[in-house]
């Protein structure tokens, strides 16, 4: 039986039709991604199947006793609680398990009534069922797998920043383990090293997962089918996202071929009609119109419909010189004697395009607008090149007036621009209408988004920065951003999370980390293969060009110190790696023996051996006491491994 089965279902808001007449099943290892432009009703139909939403029409049944997990965009805040609390909490019917269970041994050992037994053992079964002898493990996997430093685990919910809070819900739902997960948009504020371990967490849970996402990255790497929700209806289509692009052109083709024959088909036999309904074959002509009007009525399709996307065409306005950018001794930050990123040299060459990754808060942002021009280096020099015309596109549009109307935000920029003009360029990046004179203040993030990039086409800038381009925009305007960037003849430097756009865009890649910037070449593949290897990583660093011989002596003496330190740290990291792989070990021996001492405890309770329950209930209890020192042992190495791994980053 399918975790759940729909059929006929159609949502209705007022009058506007979201869905209608969708029928689906989801199954127990299914992985299907969502997809489909923004507005369209994905989010309503991942509501409808958790059951947060009742569909107006239609009929949808779940499987009794199915766990869901439900990730929203926007979590409601775990105020009042420390994350660790709020991991703990998630557990409440399994530590209220624990603790009943606990007494109960008690009780046993001391020779209380031996029908405790029954109630024990029926307990057990379902404590083992919902994990109870693992949650404290899968707490620490979860936690740190999502990058929450362990001095955070402790600090109230409400001091941490909203991406933070998301990744806490988040932890919540997928510590618990739901036979079906629902996520809507999960890599929302979560930086790249905390959604490559998502990708991999899902990949190895059992529960069926639906998910919305426009990292299409994320969706080739998480799911095997795809639905697209579009237009009121939903598609089906076998594969990931990569594969779903593929399908869908071929068979929005063989629509088009299949209603362009029978516009022909309808064309002629019109033209034949008209041609003898009054002369000779009249009957002819008579049959012919019979039949066509059968056809219109029981055989006809609609023409193929898709959505508008943006159209954006983006040419630099003059060349550049060869070298657009040079920054000397930098040094980026808000504070002197705490700078967040410092690089010695750093140079773009024209037709560069450049991709800034890494983890939240370390810089990124702060470095381009050091770049810039618009934040004061701390210390050093950045020169821009000849003939360079920037075009900035910020994260937040700050760049905007939020009182202008989009219109006026255009006008104010392009010199000599008419305002026809202008409406036509807002209109190919679907703003039209009475859209243009909206304030910005009012407008989406996607609608500002477009209103920049409009920005940009008339500026005629050469080098383009840009802080997360495709936020707030749908896949199908992501992919036309793409597409312009690669066609771009100019620069471009941008900060992105989207490993899809990195690789079909960028030339090189700034990877900042541990206060410093490292040039990779090539895309988001060579980045990784970078990553992973120790010599690519020291061949590959492109930051000290030091041109008199001390500097490279000191620099030589540097690396050959960084090698020796790194040689401890891989050492005492195998030896913990070795412990922590011990202790796993011996806490999976000790489960079995709690378990197979619960089954004895059972057998001979039934037999009704007072004495013998008593001497296993002693044996539960030190088994249980050892059982939680190893849950402490193997806490104390995993937070040890967590930090050596933290003081080894950007060496290993």
């Amino acid at each position: 039986m399918p975790l759940v089965a729909a059929e006929n279902v159609t949502q209705l808001f007022g009058a506007q039709e979201v869905l209608k007449g969708v029928s689906f099943q989801i199954n127990e290892s299914d992985r299907i991604g969502l997809v489909g432009p923004n507005g369209e009703g994905k989010t309503t139909l991942l509501r409808i199947i958790g059951g947060y939403l009742e569909p107006t029409l239609g009929d949808i049944r779940r499987r009794r006793g199915t766990r869901i997990g439900y990730l929203p965009q926007d979590p409601a805040p775990l105020e009042g609680t420390t994350i660790h609390q709020a991991m703990l909490d998630s557990f409440s019917d399994v530590r209220q398990m624990e603790d009943e269970l606990h007494d109960l041994a008690a009780r046993m050992g001391q020779g209380e009534n031996p029908g405790l037994l029954k109630r024990y053992g029926e307990l057990q079964t379902s404590f083992e069922a919902l994990g109870g002898y693992n949650y404290h493990m899968r707490i620490e996997q979860v936690l740190t797998g999502l990058a929450f430093e362990r001095d955070a685990w402790d600090r109230p919910l409400a001091t941490l920043s909203g991406g933070q809070r998301t990744k806490a819900f988040l932890a919540t739902l997928l510590a618990r383990e739901p036979e079906l997960l629902l996520l809507d948009e999960p890599t929302n504020h979560l930086d790249l090293d905390s959604v490559e371990w998502l990708e991999g967490w899902l990949g190895s849970v059992r529960a069926a997962i639906v998910v919305v996402s426009h990292d299409r990255y994320f969706l080739d790497h998480v799911t095997r089918i795809t639905w697209e929700v579009s237009f009121g209806g939903l598609e089906d289509y076998k594969g990931a996202y990569t594969e779903y692009t593929r399908q869908r052109a071929e068979r929005h083709k063989e629509r088009m071929r299949v209603w362009e024959a029978q516009q022909q088909y309808i064309t002629e036999t019109e033209e034949f009609i008209r041609r003898y309904i009054a002369g000779q074959r009249s009957k002819e002509a008579k049959g012919r119109r019979t039949r066509l009007e059968r056809f219109m009525r029981d055989e006809a399709v609609e023409r193929p419909i898709d959505h508008g996307t943006i159209k954006l065409t983006l040419k630099a306005g003059r060349r550049a010189g060869d070298i657009v950018l040079r920054a000397e001794g930098l040094s980026a930050g808000y504070d002197p004697l705490k700078p967040l990123v410092e690089v010695e040299a750093l140079d773009v060459e024209r037709g560069w395009r450049v991709a800034v990754v890494g983890a939240n808060g370390v810089g990124k942002t702060t470095l381009i607008r050091t770049l810039l021009g618009e934040l004061r280096p701390l210390d050093g020099l950045v020169r821009l090149g000849a003939g360079v015309i920037v075009g900035y596109l910020s994260q937040t549009h700050a760049e905007l007036d939020p009182e202008m109307t989009a219109l006026d935000s255009l006008l104010t920029v392009g010199k000599g621009l008419s305002a026809e003009r202008a409406r036509t360029l807002l209109g190919s990046l679907l703003l039209s209408g009475d859209a243009v004179y909206k304030k910005v203040g009012d407008l989406s993030g996607g609608e500002r988004s477009r209103v920049v990039l409009a920005r940009l086409v008339v500026q005629g800038a050469n080098v383009l920065f840009l802080d997360e381009p495709t936020n707030h925009l749908d896949i199908p305007s992501t992919e036309v951003i793409q597409d312009m960037l690669k066609r771009f003849d100019g620069t471009v430097i941008f900060v992105t999370h989207d490993r899809y756009l990195i690789e079909a865009v960028a030339t090189h890649i700034w990877a900042v980390e541990d206060g410093s910037v490292r040039v990779i070449l090539g895309g988001w593949e060579d980045y990784l293969k970078w990553r992973g290897d120790t010599t690519a990583r020291g061949r590959n660093v492109g930051i000290a060009r030091g041109s008199l011989d001390i500097k490279r002596r000191e620099a030589k003496e540097a690396r050959k110190a960084e090698r020796a330190v790194a040689r401890r740290r891989a050492n005492e990291l195998q030896r913990l790696r070795r412990r922590h792989a011990q202790l796993e070990k011996e806490i999976e021996d000790a489960e079995r023996d709690l378990a197979r001492l619960n089954d004895a405890i059972s057998t001979v309770g039934e037999a009704g051996d007072v004495d013998r329950v008593y001497e296993l209930g002693r044996k539960h209890r030190e088994k249980d006491d050892q059982l939680q020192r190893l849950y402490a042992s193997w806490q104390e190495v995993s937070q040890q491994l967590e930090g050596l791994g933290r003081a080894s980053h950007g060496e290993k």
